[in-house]
């Protein structure tokens, strides 16, 4: 079965840090771009970030901008969402995705999901 993991959720006091990783099963990442999502219960699943197969990336979202990052390590086959500068409103199930290149940000351009993992920010 083609699906991502992530890993590297859990809770986290405001300002803190987070790393979350993104690795596959069942596909080879270095093929596909890498996109990171969030939803929060009763709302749309939001695009945050996406990192094309070359490395390049492309923000979606004004509310994580200079304080998430995303990375690729294709010889791991992983790819990492670094979130700094926590705060409350951060909170949501995380989830990576891949698709064949970085585009809008819509979930229909995005071909392969992982569960998500949760990321709880709170003192």
């Amino acid at each position: 079965q083609r699906q991502l993991v992530e890993s590297g959720g859990g809770r986290v006091q405001p300002g803190g840090s987070l790393r979350l990783s993104c690795t596959p099963s069942g596909i080879t990442m270095d093929y596909y771009a890498i996109g990171w999502f969030r939803q929060v219960p009763g709302k749309e699943r939001e695009g945050l970030l996406c990192i094309s197969r070359g490395g390049a990336s492309i923000n979606y979202a004004d509310s994580v901008k200079g304080r998430f990052t995303i990375s690729r390590d294709n010889a791991k086959n992983t790819v990492h969402l670094q979130m700094n500068s926590l705060k409350p409103e951060d909170t949501a199930v995380y989830f990576c995705a891949a698709a064949a290149l970085c585009e809008g940000g819509r979930i229909s351009e995005f071909d392969y999901w992982g569960q998500g993992t949760q990321v709880t920010v709170s003192s």
